[in-house]
């Protein structure tokens, strides 16, 4: 067997897994998610499912990965042949096949937003013509099916290259670039004079949100969606660390650096979207309808919304790329295949797959599963069930299929804090994912 890969530098790792995760979850998905649950007391809600859940869940499986050096199918059972749980891994193998297959056809979007907001054909609609620009686009047949294509070879060539000279190097120049972009708007966004009602939306506190079980769903399936535990990513990244790489640190590091491209991308749009007397609950068509009647009417608007879009396709990139490398690694570990192979096999999967969703505004239109179109379908499932439960497989492999000094010695955790990241994965992270799968079933 060849010698496994691994990151060029610890810097590489760390930029690559917080590229992992800031996607298009933090940029498109968290805004208008907080907008339609209560702003600030949402936020709130979601900065406690990260500490509680998603920080014990990253060094979980970052722990999974760097020890058994193995893809997500394997690394269970060679940790605990004997466990249950040991095929947990499939789980988070499916799991992130049915988010990429749908998370492409929002990706294409946002490819081609980028291309008509440089080449200037965005504005071609204007005011209440967004809309229909949108679901004019989206309707189509081929068009959004060409530029889904075009950004799953753009990931499949990324992930062919390898870990270091591909996705490595890739986030070493991409994550620093995203930076400087996100904080920007955002210091536009904070500066406004008219956008004082957006910050306080946002951050203002509202009391009845705290008694609703929905705000509570929504709150821990974006943490879920937004870090992307649950999905094997860190698994599999964690498989390629350097066994002197520190575990805790580095989820630290992407725990934070998601959590603070969400909160920016929330103060870049809210100012902006308040002082245009819009709606900031305005579901997915917030990034493609409302912002560009906003970005039309602002002050040097012409150069933003590329930035904007450039921001929102190069994070979906890295995040894709990260996904798409989950089931490389299986196919590369459980059938013995070369990476260009594998990216290839895995490239016509996602593309076969996703047309599903991306057809859904089109010709398959008029399919229908409990009243949701197919798109609405695939997001539900995987946000609000399956990265869920396969968190808390991960949990609770980790936290009970293991022994606890093994657990501990694995994350490189010791005293109190090894302590409490262990009853975090055996108490707190099952019974709080419990009850959101239990209420979510249950339709409140």
């Amino acid at each position: 067997m060849a010698e496994r890969e691994q990151w060029g530098t610890q810097l590489g790792f760390i930029l690559a897994t917080i590229g992992s995760a800031v996607g298009i979850g933090n940029i498109w998905r968290f805004p208008y998610i907080a907008g339609e649950n209560g702003g600030g007391s949402f936020l709130l809600i979601y900065l406690v499912c990260v500490v509680l859940i998603g920080l014990p869940l990253v060094i979980a499986e970052l722990a999974i990965g760097r020890t058994a050096r193995l893809d997500t199918v394997s690394a269970f059972p060679a940790l605990a042949p004997r466990s249950p749980l040991r095929h947990a891994g499939w789980a988070a193998a499916v799991t992130g096949a049915v988010i990429l297959s749908f998370y492409s056809v929002i990706a294409g979007w946002t490819f081609r937003y980028f291309y008509v907001a440089v080449s200037g054909g965005l504005w071609e609609a204007s005011g209440a013509g967004y809309a229909g620009y949108f679901s004019g686009f989206s309707g189509r047949v081929m068009e959004p099916l060409l530029w889904q294509t075009g950004a799953v070879l753009l990931a499949g060539f990324v992930v062919a290259r390898g870990i270091e000279h591909g996705i490595e190097r890739l986030n070493r120049f991409m994550m620093p670039v995203l930076a400087v972009i996100m904080i920007g708007l955002a210091l536009y966004g904070l500066f406004r004079p008219d956008g004082a009602a957006g910050l306080t939306y946002m951050f203002a506190l509202d009391p009845a949100a705290f008694s609703d079980p929905g705000v509570y769903v929504a709150a821990l399936g974006q943490a879920f969606f937004s870090i992307g535990v649950g999905m094997a990513i860190f698994i599999t990244y964690g498989s390629y660390m350097r066994t002197d790489t520190p575990i805790l640190k580095s989820a630290v590091y992407i725990v934070i650096g998601d959590s603070l491209f969400a909160v920016l991308a929330g103060v870049a749009i809210f100012p902006a979207v308040f002082a245009h007397g819009l709606n900031p609950a305005s579901g997915p068509e917030l990034a493609f309808v409302v912002l560009p009647s906003v970005f039309e009417e602002l002050y040097g608007g012409a150069m933003l919304a590329p930035a904007f879009f450039f921001l929102l396709a190069a994070a979906g990139l890295t995040s894709m790329i990260s996904v798409l490398e989950v089931s490389v690694a299986v196919c590369m570990d459980r059938f013995g295949i070369s990476r260009a192979i594998a990216t290839r096999a895995m490239v016509a999967v996602v593309l076969i797959v996703g047309f599903i969703p991306g057809l859904s505004f089109s010709v398959l239109k008029e399919v229908k599963l409990a009243g949701r179109d197919l798109f609405e379908v695939f997001d539900l499932v995987a946000s609000s069930l399956l990265l869920p439960l396969s968190g808390l497989l991960v949990s609770l492999f980790v936290g009970w299929g293991l022994y606890r000094r093994d657990a501990l010695n694995f994350a490189g955790l010791d005293g109190i804090l090894g302590g409490v990241w262990i009853w975090l994965l055996r108490a707190v992270v099952p019974i709080m994912i419990l009850l959101i799968l239990i209420n979510a079933f249950l339709g409140e």
